[in-house]
């Protein structure tokens, strides 16, 4: 893996907010900018009752960081409970989902490493996306019983 050359100073005003693909959370990447190939880091912005994707890595560990809230986060039959400023780290085998089931927003910072490569772009492969997602992606765990995510398309 290659790395940067230098640093890369990223203000808030570089981020650029987007919904995620399946279940749409905003989110915003801190190194898309950067050309990392060792590193991923990105916000994520969880709504009141809602919940990001159930998945796994190929390689990477990451650590999940609460910024603001209370976070949720489900690993493997685990659900933890995470205060403002705690964090985790899962390991790549371990399936995992960020969720909240609480009436306020949650800022979550997730860093990723190494970076798979597979999924920036320019990949010569595609993943195999039942490493990824060996179960459906969108599943919410029981503590959103009775929700419904993501919201429909308008």
């Amino acid at each position: 893996m290659k790395a940067i050359q230098g640093y890369h100073l990223i203000k808030p005003e570089d981020l650029s907010w987007r919904p995620s693909n399946l279940m749409k959370i905003p989110n915003a990447d801190y190194l898309e900018r950067t050309e990392s190939h060792n590193l991923s880091a990105r916000l994520w912005r969880l709504p009141p009752r809602s919940a990001n994707t159930l998945h796994k890595h190929i390689r990477a560990e990451e650590f999940y960081f609460v910024l603001e809230g209370v976070g949720r986060l489900r690993v493997g039959d685990e659900t933890l409970t995470v205060p403002k400023y705690g964090g985790v780290l899962v390991g790549p085998e371990q399936l995992r989902q960020v969720f909240n089931d609480t009436d306020a927003e949650v800022l979550w910072l997730i860093v990723g490493s190494p970076e798979e490569l597979e999924f920036l772009p320019g990949a010569k492969t595609k993943p195999d996306m039942s490493l990824i997602y060996p179960v459906d992606p969108k599943q919410l765990p029981k503590e959103l019983l009775g929700v419904e995510w993501p919201p429909k398309a308008e």
